[in-house]
């Protein structure tokens, strides 16, 4: 009986085993990137702006504080987005003819607000509140990083679940003084396994993470 298949067959069916395997592997490493990756996330992306808002130049330059726009950030479960009174507060007295706050004057003008695109935006089924995570010593740079060094808003992280998990099953890694909330340039001490502890416990933190804590 003739031989049905010839000699090299062998190395040919290894060689398609293993291609097999590596595409697999390969499309599941894509996949795995993909879903972590800016594109999905947004992470470092900034997204296009009605105005050309630079928290670099208002809170570096300016000092201007958190609160002074986000005005319900420490009572509210959103922090606020500065309706266009607060932006004429100032730009009703300076760059008062710019071309760069003529957005501004003309929702002065119109009564219509400005349609800001929100940078951290989560899902509806995920359930938020601001106030909590402030008054708890949770900062706001600890989420949104070092928003004075940004000439342009954007995501540090990607808010997915195992982000916000890691925050809570662990939190006297992350919390600082009452204090320190709204100090963007606060750095943890070297103390910072001593001292979370301590206001963990000071401030009645606890490490919650059943499912029911987000969605509701």
């Amino acid at each position: 009986m003739p031989q049905l298949f010839r000699p090299s067959s062998n190395t040919v069916a290894k060689l398609s085993i293993v291609c097999a395997i590596l595409l697999v592997a390969s499309t599941f490493a894509v996949a795995y990137i993909a879903d972590r990756g800016p594109w999905t996330t947004s992470v470092q992306m900034a997204p296009v702006q009605p105005i050309r808002f630079s928290h670099k130049h208002h809170v570096k330059d300016d000092g201007i504080d958190c609160r002074y726009c986000h005005t319900s950030v420490e009572t509210s479960g959103f922090a606020g987005i500065p309706p266009t009174e607060t932006c004429m507060s100032c730009h009703s007295q300076i760059w008062t003819s710019a071309s760069a706050t003529k957005p501004i004057r003309d929702s002065w003008q119109s009564g219509e607000s400005i349609q800001w695109t929100r940078v951290h935006d989560l899902p509806d089924f995920v359930y938020f509140n601001h106030s909590i995570h402030v008054n708890k010593g949770i900062g706001c740079s600890s989420c949104h990083g070092a928003v004075n060094e940004m000439p342009m808003m954007y995501k540090v992280n990607t808010l997915n679940m195992n982000w916000c998990i890691s925050c809570h099953r662990e939190p006297a890694k992350y919390i600082r003084p009452k204090s320190e909330v709204f100090n963007i340039n606060y750095r943890y001490p070297e103390n910072q396994a001593e001292l979370g502890p301590k206001l963990v416990k000071e401030y009645h933190v606890q490490s919650l993470t059943d499912c029911v804590t987000c969605h509701r």
